[in-house]
């Protein structure tokens, strides 16, 4: 891999850190050669830094090491991906990025989706809020509704109306999301039943 350590005067490019599961950026560092040597020899993410002016392998006082699972260089050869499995908070101030966010996997529009499930169960009523009905009606109402839209989705299955094979899909997942929730789970939960069988 080629990178281009004199466009800067310092010899310094800029390395993003990021989770290489969730994918939430954690970090933003800088490398000079001898870093990026030590962090490919290592393993574990090592720095220049600017303050310091010296090496530093993040989590050397703390413990909280960046483990390397990846490392790749962007078009102009002079900014680095470094994808790592963070050992800990990555932020000096202990907070999982530097920008104070939680390192949490996100399931896109999904994990939204989850949250506006959970606001309406807590906040509306059965006469205003469908999903409020549902958590109301209980635990059996939700996992018929669960079987029936699953059959519903077989049933179209067979069929060749793609247009309403992805809507009962859609169906089905939206009710498999409360029931996950009425059980007292969220997709994280499945999505590490899934990883451990991996």
């Amino acid at each position: 891999m080629e990178i281009d350590f004199t466009k800067n005067e310092d010899g310094l490019v800029p390395v993003i850190v990021q989770d290489a599961t969730t994918k939430n950026v954690l970090m933003l560092g800088y490398m000079n050669k001898e870093a990026f040597t030590k962090t490919q020899k290592t393993k574990k993410v090592t720095f220049y830094s600017r303050s310091k002016q010296r090496l530093w392998t993040k989590g050397e006082a703390s413990g909280n090491f960046l483990h390397l699972e990846s490392i790749h260089n962007d078009c102009d050869q002079d900014t680095l991906l470094a994808m790592v499995r963070p050992e800990g908070p990555t932020c000096h101030k202990g907070t999982d990025t530097c920008w104070g966010e939680v390192n949490t996997a996100s399931f896109g529009f999904l994990s939204k989706l989850e949250n506006t499930i959970s606001q309406r169960r807590n906040a509306a009523d059965g006469s205003t809020s469908y999903v409020a009905s549902l958590f109301e009606k209980g635990i059996n109402k939700i996992a018929q509704k669960v079987g029936e839209e699953a059959v519903e989705v077989v049933i179209e299955a067979k069929d060749s109306n793609n247009h309403l094979f992805l809507d009962e899909s859609a169906d089905l997942l939206f009710h498999y999301l409360i029931l996950l929730q009425a059980k007292g789970f969220r997709l994280k939960d499945i999505e590490e039943v899934l990883k451990s069988r991996h």
